[in-house]
């Protein structure tokens, strides 16, 4: 096994155990883990400790979700079960957490609900395209919708800090941002494959 796949199945690790502390009753054993601060006079929030180490571990798991395709591009070692170990990862690290974070109402319900649905339909799309031959690549309203969509994922994780000292949540934000990109993109992915789709076997 290359080393862009085993980068890969180190992220759906790493993006298996944030859900386990995350779903775990962490708090039961261990203290909900409060921090606070004098600095400017800002009371910082409680933060639990699961969500310190999931956050961690996600910030990880991220970078690793660029790393992995970079490496494989330029060592010449794309193959099959690295595209998929790619998407299987991916699936896992961003909709797994968002739907643990939305059932423990630290981001809207209506988020994983719009990221998940957009998903079937696209990998449905690509799935039609690949039977026909056919290979239409993701715009970039896509990366972009990934980075906000991290970048929300891990800020909320951490609390939002640094953000939530000046009463701004760039969290949740983020969040929005990347849900709305997400069926922006999924709009222009399905209108790229369109005639694709549409003509006759």
């Amino acid at each position: 096994m290359n080393v862009p796949n085993k980068i890969t199945i180190t992220r759906i690790i790493l993006s298996v155990l944030v859900m386990i502390i995350l779903m775990l009753p962490f708090s039961s054993w261990i203290a909900d883990w409060p921090i606070y601060t004098s600095i400017f006079k800002w009371e910082m929030p409680a933060l639990d400790l699961s969500y310190i180490i999931a956050g961690i571990l996600f910030l990880i798991a991220s970078l690793t979700d660029r790393l992995d395709g970079y490496l494989a591009r330029k060592n010449n070692q794309v193959t099959d079960l690295g595209k998929m170990l790619d998407a299987i990862a991916d699936k896992i690290l961003v909709n797994g957490v968002l739907i643990i974070l939305a059932y423990q109402r630290a981001i809207p319900l209506v988020v994983p609900v719009v990221i998940i649905t957009r998903d079937i339909i696209v990998d449905t799309c690509k799935m039609m395209c690949g039977n026909k031959g056919t290979v239409v690549g993701a715009s970039w309203f896509g990366k972009v919708k990934t980075a906000f969509m991290m970048t929300g994922v891990t800020l909320t994780l951490f609390g939002n800090l640094p953000f939530v000292l000046v009463h701004f949540d760039l969290a949740l934000f983020c969040i929005i941002i990347a849900t709305v990109l997400s069926v922006v993109s999924g709009c222009d992915y399905y209108f790229k494959t369109k005639e694709i789709l549409t003509k006759a076997k």
